[in-house]
């Protein structure tokens, strides 16, 4: 049974519809991430499941419980904010148990429960410290402590990690995600970094203008995207969709696509699924990942469809682990992932290998994927 089900949710304000008919669902100990750009309507929704925004129509259940229209304080959550939301006058120590206070938990209990998070999140040192003496690292953890020792039956993360260094985010992403694994808690989080969106989710929820555009988990969210927005917004750097032209060749299709000052270049698609059959002779985009584009060396032996075709590479860039190949190809320019070592050069005509398993179809008009 899921434990967090939203229904057929929408949230106006006025005449102005912000959430869309959003249905989502997520099992105890899932860790379901809300992403999407800015003004997409995730913290609106975040903000529906903690009852700090009362939804127009639709329904939560938590636990199997139907929580619409219950008090925050009833729902037996607890959030972690983006701005931290520490009192500055306690310390560290009474933040956390602040919470627990109000709700007249005995001081004993209190103090084993600051020890345990304390513990947890290697934070007993600055127990005694004001915030104001902390970094920003340290104070989401006291954030993140404070949300803890409420032992509540769900976690809400607003984009917890979007004021810190980028170092200390990937450091702290790691601990939310060592964290989630040690205690099988449920998690919301929302954030428009689709990055920690990948690396921390058990399932993912792409929104855009309020309309949920694809709900998954973050394999079927990457290599299967529902249509051009979530395939270009998922992925860094970003898929590379081109405009290409569905043609016969022989028993099977290929793909023609256009090259500056040469003729096109024709990929031939043995294996093509049923549904691009339809499109032959027609325009299509063709979406392929830097990665499923690289030199012939480099390419995946365990791939049933392999072609290649020259490029002219206009740019080189050493990334380190990688080198970055941008070349021009059906009217946009495109990047390939090649291996650091190889032999490349800018102005100069390479062969590359496109791994046409893991390439996607699109039609442009409706821009919803056809394969």
């Amino acid at each position: 049974m899921s434990f967090l089900k939203i229904s057929n949710l929408r949230k106006s304000y006025g005449s102005l519809e912000i959430l869309k008919d959003i249905n989502l669902e997520i099992e105890q100990g899932g860790f379901l991430v809300l992403v999407g750009p800015s003004g997409c309507g995730k913290s609106t929704l975040l903000n529906t499941i903690a009852g700090l925004e009362p939804i127009t129509s639709g329904d939560i259940a938590i636990d199997g419980r139907s929580v619409a229209g219950l008090h925050p304080s009833k729902r037996d959550i607890a959030m972690v904010f983006q701005s931290y939301a520490l009192y500055p006058n306690m310390t560290v120590g009474g933040n956390i148990a602040f919470g627990m206070e109000i709700r007249g938990v005995p001081k004993d209990e209190r103090e084993k429960a600051i020890k345990q998070v304390a513990d947890m999140l290697q934070i007993g040192h600055l127990l005694d410290r004001k915030p104001g003496q902390l970094s920003g690292g340290q104070r989401q953890r006291v954030a993140m402590g404070r949300a803890l020792v409420r032992d509540p039956k769900l976690f809400l993360f607003d984009e917890p990690l979007s004021n810190l260094d980028a170092k200390l985010r990937v450091d702290m992403r790691t601990e939310i995600k060592r964290l989630h694994q040690r205690m099988k808690t449920t998690i919301v989080y929302v954030t428009h970094d689709q990055i920690e969106a990948m690396t921390l989710a058990t399932k993912i929820a792409v929104l855009k203008d309020g309309v949920l555009q694809q709900f998954g988990s973050p394999a079927e969210i990457y290599n299967n995207p529902a249509n051009i927005f979530v395939a270009d917004f998922m992925g860094s750097p970003a898929m590379n969709l081109l405009s290409a032209k569905i043609e016969q060749n022989g028993a099977g299709m290929a793909v023609s696509l256009a090259r500056p000052q040469a003729e096109p270049l024709v990929l031939s698609v043995p294996n093509a699924p049923g549904s691009l059959s339809a499109y032959k002779g027609k325009d299509v985009i063709f979406g392929i990942r830097p990665e499923a584009l690289t030199d012939p060396d480099g390419a995946d032996r365990n791939a049933r469809t392999l072609a290649e075709g020259d490029c002219l590479i206009e740019v080189v860039e050493p990334a380190g682990a990688d080198t970055f190949a941008v070349t021009h190809l059906g009217g946009k320019q495109i990047v390939a992932r090649l291996r650091a070592d190889v032999r490349i050069a800018p102005g100069q005509t390479a062969r590359l290998a496109f791994n046409l398993d893991k390439a996607v179809f699109f039609d442009p008009a409706n821009q919803l994927r056809i394969a």
